[in-house]
Protein backbone atom coordinates (compact mmCIF):
# COMPACT_ATOMS: atom_id res chain seq x y z
CA UNK A 1 0.00 0.00 0.00
CA UNK A 2 2.88 2.27 0.62
CA UNK A 3 4.48 4.20 -2.10
CA UNK A 4 8.34 5.00 -1.77
CA UNK A 5 9.02 8.22 -2.04
CA UNK A 6 12.77 8.62 -1.22
CA UNK A 7 15.09 6.15 1.05
CA UNK A 8 12.96 7.39 4.37
CA UNK A 9 9.90 8.67 3.08
CA UNK A 10 6.98 6.56 1.66
CA UNK A 11 3.25 7.86 0.43
CA UNK A 12 -0.30 6.52 1.42
CA UNK A 13 -2.94 6.93 -0.76
CA UNK A 14 -5.83 7.35 2.10
CA UNK A 15 -9.25 7.46 0.11
CA UNK A 16 -12.65 8.48 1.50
CA UNK A 17 -16.13 9.48 -0.05
CA UNK A 18 -16.75 12.88 -0.48
CA UNK A 19 -14.66 16.00 -1.00
CA UNK A 20 -11.61 15.57 -3.08
CA UNK A 21 -11.85 11.59 -2.45
CA UNK A 22 -8.38 11.06 -1.29
CA UNK A 23 -5.11 12.16 0.91
CA UNK A 24 -1.96 11.79 0.69
CA UNK A 25 -0.42 11.14 3.83
CA UNK A 26 3.50 10.75 4.14
CA UNK A 27 5.35 8.38 6.56
CA UNK A 28 8.39 9.60 7.34
CA UNK A 29 10.99 6.38 8.90
CA UNK A 30 13.12 6.68 11.90
CA UNK A 31 14.61 4.86 14.56
CA UNK A 32 11.52 4.23 17.16
CA UNK A 33 8.89 4.40 13.95
CA UNK A 34 7.05 6.61 11.43
CA UNK A 35 6.26 10.21 11.24
CA UNK A 36 2.62 10.40 10.12
CA UNK A 37 2.10 13.99 8.13
CA UNK A 38 -1.69 14.16 7.79
CA UNK A 39 -4.19 11.67 8.15
CA UNK A 40 -7.21 11.34 5.86
CA UNK A 41 -11.40 12.65 6.45
CA UNK A 42 -12.76 10.78 9.27
CA UNK A 43 -14.69 7.54 7.63
CA UNK A 44 -14.74 3.92 7.54
CA UNK A 45 -13.26 3.36 4.45
CA UNK A 46 -10.06 5.87 5.85
CA UNK A 47 -10.11 3.62 9.37
CA UNK A 48 -9.71 0.26 7.45
CA UNK A 49 -6.76 1.59 4.93
CA UNK A 50 -4.77 2.71 8.54
CA UNK A 51 -5.69 -0.59 10.60
CA UNK A 52 -4.56 -2.77 7.38
CA UNK A 53 -1.02 -0.63 7.45
CA UNK A 54 -0.71 -1.17 11.30
CA UNK A 55 -1.43 -4.51 11.32
CA UNK A 56 0.96 -5.11 8.31
CA UNK A 57 3.66 -4.25 11.13
CA UNK A 58 4.24 -0.52 10.31
CA UNK A 59 4.58 1.15 13.74
CA UNK A 60 3.56 5.03 14.41
CA UNK A 61 5.83 7.15 16.27
CA UNK A 62 3.48 10.06 16.31
CA UNK A 63 1.13 12.10 14.06
CA UNK A 64 2.15 15.89 12.68
CA UNK A 65 -0.64 18.01 10.85
CA UNK A 66 -0.03 20.39 7.79
CA UNK A 67 -3.42 22.25 8.74
CA UNK A 68 -6.53 21.35 10.70
CA UNK A 69 -9.00 20.90 7.57
CA UNK A 70 -11.34 17.89 7.89
CA UNK A 71 -9.24 15.53 5.44
CA UNK A 72 -6.15 16.15 7.27
CA UNK A 73 -6.84 16.19 11.30
CA UNK A 74 -9.86 13.89 10.51
CA UNK A 75 -8.11 10.45 11.76
CA UNK A 76 -5.94 12.41 14.37
CA UNK A 77 -8.55 12.00 17.66
CA UNK A 78 -8.78 8.09 16.24
CA UNK A 79 -5.19 7.75 16.09
CA UNK A 80 -4.53 9.60 19.63
CA UNK A 81 -7.44 7.60 21.42
CA UNK A 82 -7.47 4.32 19.95
CA UNK A 83 -3.55 3.78 18.86
CA UNK A 84 -2.64 5.97 21.67
CA UNK A 85 -0.25 7.76 19.16
CA UNK A 86 0.37 11.68 20.30
CA UNK A 87 -0.17 14.02 17.99
CA UNK A 88 1.26 17.59 16.87
CA UNK A 89 0.08 20.69 15.43
CA UNK A 90 0.75 24.13 15.07
CA UNK A 91 -0.23 26.29 18.46
CA UNK A 92 -2.39 28.34 15.65
CA UNK A 93 -4.19 24.49 14.24
CA UNK A 94 -5.03 24.53 17.96
CA UNK A 95 -6.84 27.53 17.81
CA UNK A 96 -8.38 26.84 14.41
CA UNK A 97 -9.48 23.30 16.34
CA UNK A 98 -11.41 25.42 18.80
CA UNK A 99 -13.23 27.78 16.04
CA UNK A 100 -14.15 24.65 14.60
CA UNK A 101 -15.97 23.02 17.77
CA UNK A 102 -17.73 25.80 19.07
CA UNK A 103 -21.46 25.37 19.78
CA UNK A 104 -22.58 28.00 16.80
CA UNK A 105 -20.38 26.62 14.26
CA UNK A 106 -23.00 26.01 11.85
CA UNK A 107 -25.66 28.47 12.63
CA UNK A 108 -22.77 31.19 11.69
CA UNK A 109 -21.54 29.75 8.52
CA UNK A 110 -24.70 29.42 7.46
CA UNK A 111 -25.33 33.39 8.07
CA UNK A 112 -22.35 33.81 6.37
CA UNK A 113 -23.40 31.74 3.35
CA UNK A 114 -26.72 33.41 3.37
CA UNK A 115 -25.00 37.25 3.70
CA UNK A 116 -23.11 36.93 0.61
CA UNK A 117 -26.09 35.33 -1.66
CA UNK A 118 -25.44 31.70 -1.63
CA UNK A 119 -28.84 29.19 -1.00
CA UNK A 120 -27.37 27.33 2.49
CA UNK A 121 -25.50 24.70 3.63
CA UNK A 122 -25.91 21.69 1.28
CA UNK A 123 -28.05 19.05 3.19
CA UNK A 124 -25.13 15.98 3.04
CA UNK A 125 -22.73 18.53 4.81
CA UNK A 126 -22.10 17.07 7.99
CA UNK A 127 -21.12 18.17 11.59
CA UNK A 128 -17.94 16.52 12.22
CA UNK A 129 -17.29 18.65 15.19
CA UNK A 130 -16.09 15.97 17.39
CA UNK A 131 -13.15 15.43 15.28
CA UNK A 132 -11.42 18.39 16.78
CA UNK A 133 -12.71 17.48 20.06
CA UNK A 134 -9.27 16.36 21.52
CA UNK A 135 -5.78 18.03 23.41
CA UNK A 136 -2.52 17.90 21.08
CA UNK A 137 -0.28 16.19 22.83
CA UNK A 138 2.19 19.03 21.20
CA UNK A 139 2.83 22.26 19.11
CA UNK A 140 5.22 24.21 17.04
CA UNK A 141 5.21 27.54 16.13
CA UNK A 142 6.48 29.41 12.89
CA UNK A 143 10.48 28.37 11.67
CA UNK A 144 11.00 25.97 14.55
CA UNK A 145 12.76 23.02 13.84
CA UNK A 146 10.27 19.10 14.11
CA UNK A 147 11.73 15.87 13.21
CA UNK A 148 9.85 13.77 10.69
CA UNK A 149 11.24 10.62 11.06
CA UNK A 150 15.12 10.75 11.45
CA UNK A 151 15.33 14.33 9.84
CA UNK A 152 15.04 17.60 10.86
CA UNK A 153 12.55 20.37 9.37
CA UNK A 154 11.58 23.43 9.49
CA UNK A 155 7.72 24.54 9.88
CA UNK A 156 7.18 27.53 7.30
CA UNK A 157 4.04 29.27 7.90
CA UNK A 158 2.00 29.64 4.48
CA UNK A 159 -1.52 30.71 5.60
CA UNK A 160 -4.20 30.94 2.75
CA UNK A 161 -5.34 28.10 2.15
CA UNK A 162 -5.90 27.72 5.85
CA UNK A 163 -5.04 30.12 8.30
CA UNK A 164 -2.69 27.72 10.46
CA UNK A 165 -1.78 25.92 7.25
CA UNK A 166 2.27 25.20 8.09
CA UNK A 167 5.01 23.32 5.16
CA UNK A 168 7.97 21.55 6.27
CA UNK A 169 11.29 22.24 4.85
CA UNK A 170 14.49 20.52 4.64
CA UNK A 171 17.33 22.74 3.14
CA UNK A 172 20.09 19.82 3.00
CA UNK A 173 17.88 17.40 1.08
CA UNK A 174 15.73 20.23 -0.38
CA UNK A 175 12.29 18.00 0.08
CA UNK A 176 9.55 20.62 1.19
CA UNK A 177 5.96 18.89 2.68
CA UNK A 178 3.50 21.35 1.24
CA UNK A 179 -0.29 20.01 2.31
CA UNK A 180 -2.21 22.02 0.49
CA UNK A 181 -0.34 25.09 -0.23
CA UNK A 182 0.26 24.00 -3.98
CA UNK A 183 -0.97 20.83 -6.09
CA UNK A 184 0.25 19.92 -8.88
CA UNK A 185 -3.73 19.32 -10.98
CA UNK A 186 -5.86 21.78 -9.29
CA UNK A 187 -5.46 25.35 -8.10
CA UNK A 188 -5.88 24.85 -3.78
CA UNK A 189 -9.73 26.07 -2.78
CA UNK A 190 -9.00 29.54 -0.61
CA UNK A 191 -12.18 29.98 1.29
CA UNK A 192 -13.47 30.65 4.81
CA UNK A 193 -14.32 27.48 6.08
CA UNK A 194 -14.15 28.62 9.60
CA UNK A 195 -17.00 31.11 9.17
CA UNK A 196 -15.54 34.53 9.99
CA UNK A 197 -14.72 36.37 7.12
CA UNK A 198 -11.45 37.28 6.70
CA UNK A 199 -8.96 37.45 3.52
CA UNK A 200 -7.14 34.34 3.31
CA UNK A 201 -6.51 35.56 -0.84
CA UNK A 202 -4.25 37.96 0.69
CA UNK A 203 -2.48 36.13 2.77
CA UNK A 204 -2.53 33.08 0.01
CA UNK A 205 -0.85 35.02 -2.56
CA UNK A 206 1.92 36.97 -0.02
CA UNK A 207 2.75 32.52 1.05
CA UNK A 208 2.61 31.57 -2.58
CA UNK A 209 5.82 34.43 -3.09
CA UNK A 210 7.24 33.58 0.50
CA UNK A 211 8.27 30.15 -0.44
CA UNK A 212 10.23 31.23 -3.82
CA UNK A 213 12.85 31.33 -0.96
CA UNK A 214 13.38 27.67 -0.14
CA UNK A 215 14.88 25.96 -3.44
CA UNK A 216 12.81 22.17 -3.44
CA UNK A 217 13.45 19.37 -5.75
CA UNK A 218 10.63 16.90 -4.49
CA UNK A 219 7.34 19.14 -2.85
CA UNK A 220 4.79 16.21 -1.31
CA UNK A 221 1.27 17.69 -1.66
CA UNK A 222 -1.49 17.23 0.37
CA UNK A 223 -3.52 15.75 -2.53
CA UNK A 224 -2.40 13.94 -6.34
CA UNK A 225 0.76 13.87 -7.63
CA UNK A 226 4.46 14.91 -6.17
CA UNK A 227 5.40 18.24 -7.88
CA UNK A 228 9.52 18.29 -9.04
CA UNK A 229 8.95 22.00 -10.40
CA UNK A 230 7.42 23.66 -7.37
CA UNK A 231 9.03 27.29 -8.68
CA UNK A 232 7.15 27.13 -12.18
CA UNK A 233 3.69 25.26 -10.49
CA UNK A 234 3.65 28.75 -8.39
CA UNK A 235 3.91 30.73 -11.03
CA UNK A 236 1.49 29.31 -12.44
CA UNK A 237 -0.92 29.50 -9.86
CA UNK A 238 -0.36 33.45 -9.29
CA UNK A 239 -0.84 33.78 -12.94
CA UNK A 240 -4.49 31.98 -12.63
CA UNK A 241 -5.69 33.92 -9.74
CA UNK A 242 -4.93 37.08 -10.91
CA UNK A 243 -7.09 35.85 -14.28
CA UNK A 244 -9.44 35.18 -11.96
CA UNK A 245 -9.40 38.41 -10.71
CA UNK A 246 -9.61 40.38 -13.33
CA UNK A 247 -12.32 38.04 -14.47
CA UNK A 248 -14.65 38.97 -11.40
CA UNK A 249 -13.47 43.09 -11.18
CA UNK A 250 -15.24 42.81 -14.94
CA UNK A 251 -18.52 41.03 -13.88
CA UNK A 252 -19.01 44.16 -11.81
CA UNK A 253 -18.18 46.81 -13.39
CA UNK A 254 -21.96 47.87 -14.27
CA UNK A 255 -23.85 46.44 -11.38
CA UNK A 256 -23.32 45.39 -8.09
CA UNK A 257 -23.73 41.39 -7.52
CA UNK A 258 -23.19 38.53 -4.54
CA UNK A 259 -20.51 36.19 -4.60
CA UNK A 260 -23.26 33.68 -5.59
CA UNK A 261 -23.88 35.66 -8.03
CA UNK A 262 -20.64 35.54 -9.53
CA UNK A 263 -19.93 31.93 -8.88
CA UNK A 264 -23.22 31.20 -10.84
CA UNK A 265 -21.71 33.25 -13.64
CA UNK A 266 -17.96 31.53 -13.84
CA UNK A 267 -19.45 28.41 -12.79
CA UNK A 268 -22.70 28.04 -14.33
CA UNK A 269 -26.06 26.33 -11.89
CA UNK A 270 -24.22 24.18 -9.40
CA UNK A 271 -25.93 21.92 -7.61
CA UNK A 272 -26.55 22.86 -3.57
CA UNK A 273 -24.58 19.78 -2.64
CA UNK A 274 -21.54 20.90 -4.51
CA UNK A 275 -21.24 24.74 -5.31
CA UNK A 276 -19.40 25.25 -1.77
CA UNK A 277 -16.16 25.48 -3.12
CA UNK A 278 -16.22 27.61 -5.87
CA UNK A 279 -18.40 30.29 -4.12
CA UNK A 280 -15.57 30.01 -1.53
CA UNK A 281 -13.36 30.85 -4.24
CA UNK A 282 -15.50 33.50 -5.55
CA UNK A 283 -16.32 35.04 -2.36
CA UNK A 284 -12.19 35.39 -1.38
CA UNK A 285 -11.59 36.73 -5.06
CA UNK A 286 -14.37 39.74 -4.03
CA UNK A 287 -13.07 40.45 -0.46
CA UNK A 288 -9.37 40.85 -1.55
CA UNK A 289 -10.59 43.08 -4.90
CA UNK A 290 -12.25 45.24 -1.72
CA UNK A 291 -9.16 45.48 0.55
CA UNK A 292 -7.21 46.53 -2.58
CA UNK A 293 -9.81 49.56 -3.10
CA UNK A 294 -11.05 48.03 -6.76
CA UNK A 295 -14.63 47.18 -5.38
CA UNK A 296 -16.80 48.24 -2.77
CA UNK A 297 -19.90 46.78 -0.78
CA UNK A 298 -23.10 47.85 -0.17
CA UNK A 299 -26.20 45.67 2.00
CA UNK A 300 -29.13 45.49 -0.04
CA UNK A 301 -32.17 43.33 1.57
CA UNK A 302 -29.69 41.32 3.82
CA UNK A 303 -27.27 40.66 0.99
CA UNK A 304 -23.83 41.89 0.33
CA UNK A 305 -23.46 43.02 -3.10
CA UNK A 306 -20.20 44.31 -4.38
CA UNK A 307 -19.26 46.62 -7.10
CA UNK A 308 -16.31 48.24 -8.89
CA UNK A 309 -15.18 51.53 -8.01
CA UNK A 310 -14.95 53.95 -11.00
Amino acid sequence: MLINITENIDKLVIQFPGGMGELNSYLFKGENGYTVVDTGVYSDQAIEIWNQVLTSGIKVEKVVLTHTHQDHIGIAKWFQEQIHVPVIVSKMGYEEMKLNRRPKFVEEFKDLLLAHGAPGIPENMRNQSFIYDFEPDGFFENHEQIMLGNDTYETVWTPGHAPDHYCFYNRKKRIMVIGDHVLKGISPVIGLWSGIEANPLKEYRNSLDLIKDYPTDIALPGHGELIHNLSERVGELEERHQQRLEQVLALVMQEGKSAYDICMEIYGTLNIIIYLSPFMSCLTRLIYLESIGKVYRKEVNGKFLFRANS
